[in-house]
């Protein structure tokens, strides 16, 4: 998860510098940055309706440019990213769509139950033709959604009974808009009663019931008022402007906002007295300022802070955000974060696809699981000086120059979602190639695996933890106070020899004991192992033909997470089925010399039984080759006791036999240790 999460914030890196290979380039194209201002009067007469069109502003009445410069002016400067968003827009021919009521309740549901947001519907009463025609409808509704405003139809001969109540007998348009200041307040619906049906009049209509609910002020006793007042409110956003209303975009955001910011629109067209103005900073007009309890902030004085709908609300979102904003930022990053897998995981594509499933589903469980308490712990109610001190970091890091070029940022990738998707696609793929190439250094198998080889091996996977949960969850040794293992009996019910035997891993084999066979009064390992390299000379033939024949094991049916014996080691080879030695555990003339180099084990010595584990049986055989234990000769024993050699025992339980040679109990489960008798003190080893 650390790993994903670096990654994630090394991408995040990479777009804020790309973001800025951008800027420099247009700086190189075209000589100005996105932040710098446009001069009003170097601009068409086109581009300026687009401008005021975007601010929510009305135009219809002003023929001439120069009015359109003006009132360009009096609602705030013009930067040229504003400019390139706003021409953007107007060339994007994206059609809008609106909703269609099936009745009261989806009424009821979406626009009344709707507390921070402003409806359009358009009523068409029975037997009647609709009040706005369908080529006016659809630019009203394109119109007004570019600040939020969602349109749609009721048609009467859905539910006329509702329509009856409602007091709807002809076709009209209403207007839903919250009617107190208070989040989660009362929605009031008006209905228009203009005589005019044009997309203009109607908009006006609109732009002149939203901003009734903004506070305006008149004067400068009235400003000296409420800037000196403490209410509910701890973020108030002012527009000084020489406006007869504010624009549609101060508006909608007002409603957007409610109970979190107080919006309030200054209008000093008709002031003859602006000292009080002068007093508290307000040096210039049109002029949007944030006052929050730590200051003043005047909005437009970075990057991304433009005079439209979609810059003001991030810019809203980062300093006074609510609990719904964080969870969904929250929601991304960790999608974000778990797509990361598609590109870290190795091997087959469809073991992509499973592992990044599997990713999403646990990391958004978790998500949610995690936000329950956090939902939980902010409701209670000793917790304010918590939830201000928070709010309070949030605006003191959101009104920095690097937050503004982040805002930036997020509005431009936003925008241009082919290239979001494509940075993070190359991103991805980078990853991928690097953490391949180390695999392969690291010599991974499973990067080369093709989807089939990987299909089977998630198959044997399964039908093991399926079949045989107990094998592949318990690892050898564990302490346990189970004298018999009721597991065995049921084993042998379910899985008769007639049935496939479930896949058991081997993990377990290399957690068995091992010890080499020594015996009482032979020389130590060190001078056996002189007397061997001096004798090594004279049996090379004999060696060379013992490894020729290791060599016609296949490695599938050695288990990689065993090493070969060392050179000078006795070796054995066991047939599972016939329980005969193939290959002695050294050559007999080899034996020979051994046993004379060194002194091997016979009746007369006894062996070293302080070397032996204390829950191992005592015995000088070998069952599988059948053959004695030489001195040096490398033991393992089993969870019953029973002891063979290392090589013998092996390459049974790796031929699928996980029980023991002579008892037959389950090589992977534990038994009741045995205890040696303790011999009388007059019987001492020999």
């Amino acid at each position: 998860m650390w790993l994903k999460l670096c990654f994630l914030l090394l991408y995040f890196l990479v777009l804020f510098v790309l973001a800025r290979v951008f800027e420099a380039v247009v700086w190189y194209e075209t000589g100005f940055f996105a932040t710098q201002l446009v001069d009003p009067v170097a601009l068409s007469f086109r581009k300026l309706r687009t401008i005021l069109e975007c601010r929510g502003l009305g135009h219809s009445g002003l023929p001439e440019k120069k009015d359109v410069r003006e009132l360009v002016e009096k609602s705030g400067d013009l930067m040229e990213g504003e400019l390139y968003s706003a021409l953007k827009e107007e060339e994007a021919s994206e059609s809008v769509s609106s909703t269609n009521f099936s009745g009261e309740m989806h009424f009821y549901e979406l626009v009344e139950d709707t507390k921070d947001g402003i409806w359009l519907v358009q009523v068409i009463a029975n037997d009647r033709s609709p009040l706005v025609g369908k080529v006016h409808w659809e630019k009203m509704v394109k119109k007004v959604s570019r600040f939020g405003i969602r349109a749609g139809t009721f048609n009467c001969s859905s539910d006329p009974r509702y329509c009856k109540r409602r007091g709807w007998l002809k076709s009209t348009l209403i207007m839903s808009v919250p009617q107190t200041s208070t989040s989660k307040g009362k929605v009031m619906l008006k209905e228009y009663s203009g005589r005019k049906i044009e997309v203009e009049h109607i908009f006006k209509w609109i732009t002149a019931h939203a901003a009734s609910r903004i506070k305006t002020i008149y004067n400068s006793e009235h400003l000296r008022e409420e800037w000196n007042k403490s209410d509910q409110y701890r973020v108030k956003i002012y527009l000084f402007a020489s406006l007869d209303q504010p624009p549609a975009f101060f508006s909608a955001l007002s409603v957007k906002f409610t109970g979190r910011v107080e919006f309030i629109f200054v209008n000093v067209e008709n002031w003859d007295n602006k000292s009080y103005m002068e007093e508290i900073g307000i040096s210039k007009t049109p002029s949007y300022i944030l006052r929050t309890p730590e200051g003043i902030y005047r909005y437009g004085s970075n990057a991304g802070e433009f005079i439209s709908l979609r810059a003001m609300d991030s810019f809203l979102r980062s300093l006074q955000p609510e609990v719904n904003d964080l969870f969904v930022l929250s929601l991304v990053l960790v999608n974000l974060m778990a797509w990361m897998d598609l590109f870290i995981t190795q091997g087959a594509t469809i073991k992509r696809f499973v592992v990044l499933i599997s990713t999403l589903g646990t990391y958004n469980s978790l998500l949610i699981i995690s936000w329950l308490p956090v939902l939980g712990f902010l409701q209670l109610p000793y917790l304010d000086s918590f939830y201000e001190y928070s709010l309070k970091l949030f605006r003191y890091s959101n009104t920095t120059t690097l937050a503004s070029w982040v805002r930036a940022d997020w509005m431009f990738y936003s925008s241009h979602p082919a290239l979001f998707l494509s940075t993070y696609l190359g991103h991805g793929l980078l990853i991928d190639y690097f953490e391949k190439k180390r695999r392969r250094n690291n010599n991974n198998d499973e990067v080369n695996a093709n989807n089939l080889e990987w299909l089977s091996s998630l198959w044997d996977w399964y039908t093991s933890y399926l079949f045989h949960p107990i094998a592949s969850f318990q690892h050898f040794p564990f302490d346990s106070d189970w004298d018999e293992d009721p597991d065995l009996f049921l084993e042998r019910l379910a899985f008769p020899d007639l049935w496939l035997h479930p896949l058991i891993p081997t993990d377990y084999i290399k957690n068995l004991p091992m010890w080499r066979f020594k015996c009482l009064g032979v020389h130590s390992d060190e001078e056996m192992l002189e007397t061997l390299q001096d004798s090594e000379s004279d049996s090379d033939s004999e060696n060379k033909e013992v490894f020729s024949s290791e060599k016609d094991i296949s490695e599938d049916d050695e288990p990689n997470t065993f090493q070969r014996p060392r050179e000078g080691e006795p070796r054995c080879r066991a047939d599972a089925d016939t329980f005969s030695c193939a290959t002695k555990c050294c050559p007999k003339e080899q034996c020979e010399r051994k046993a004379r180099s060194y002194g091997s084990y016979s009746t007369a010595e006894e062996p070293d039984w302080s070397a032996w584990p204390p829950e191992m049986l005592h015995c000088t055989e070998c069952v599988v080759c059948l053959e004695h234990f030489e001195g040096g000769c490398l033991l393992m024993g089993l969870p019953c006791g029973h002891v063979f050699h290392q090589n013998c025992i092996v390459m049974w339980l790796a031929g699928g036999r996980h029980c023991c040679p002579v008892c037959r109990w389950a090589s992977y489960k534990k038994k009741q240790p045995y205890t040696h008798p303790q011999p009388l003190s007059s019987d001492s080893p020999s």
